[in-house]
């Protein structure tokens, strides 16, 4: 049995998201954040030393960061239907969008989140560096979405999963105004029951 170390409110989501479309049984553990330093308790270094979530352990296995346990998953399911066939130019999409989440999109969105936290005014040489990026990554974004409905194509994806979650952080912090594509994805997404059941935990 797959047991996953979940933290309220973050990118742990995911994993969780993936297990309920893929109908994978998995033993849940919580952990929670600090009320007031909004940080990750204790209890999640004595599973992996970063003390980070996700942490997935499947027997004598202990694997962290989301996009790694996600393929894992995919590698187990019977279901293959959340990844393209390999060599397929919407597997090659699907690959993009899957490292696009947390390399490229994740830089701006959070940084911009820290910013948020710190009430900066947006004088800063990094804040006109950051607004850059965000611009040409949602640009990008945007223009994907309104030639195709997911990310790797016309199909519900795991990369679908991964850019989500980061979107609705972006959401938060006010980075999609005007995106009416991305808006409509996600509001697509959100309604799909994987989504809902995983949300639940927080």
């Amino acid at each position: 049995m797959l047991t996953v170390h979940h933290l309220n409110e973050s990118r742990s989501t995911r994993v969780l998201w993936l297990l309920h479309e893929l109908d994978m049984p998995y033993d849940l553990v919580k952990h929670q954040r600090n009320p007031k330093t909004r940080l990750a308790p204790d209890s999640l270094k004595q599973v992996h030393p970063l003390g980070k979530a996700p942490v997935m352990v499947d027997g004598d296995l202990v694997l962290c960061e989301s996009g790694a346990i996600m393929e894992y998953l995919l590698d187990k399911a019977e279901d293959s239907s959340l990844r393209p066939d390999a060599g397929t130019p919407e597997y090659y999409q699907y690959q993009e969008w899957l490292h696009f989440a947390e390399g490229s999109l994740a830089l701006p969105v959070i940084a911009s989140l820290m910013m948020k936290m710190e009430q900066r005014t947006g004088d800063k040489p990094m804040d006109g560096y950051i607004a850059k990026e965000a611009n040409v990554d949602f640009s990008y974004i945007d223009a994907t979405l309104a030639k195709q409905s997911y990310f790797a194509g016309n199909d519900f994806t795991a990369a679908d999963i991964m850019m989500t979650v980061m979107l609705e952080i972006a959401d938060k912090v006010g980075l999609l105004t005007a995106r009416g594509n991305i808006k409509a994805y996600l509001e697509k997404v959100q309604a799909r029951a994987a989504y809902q059941a995983a949300r639940s935990y927080g």
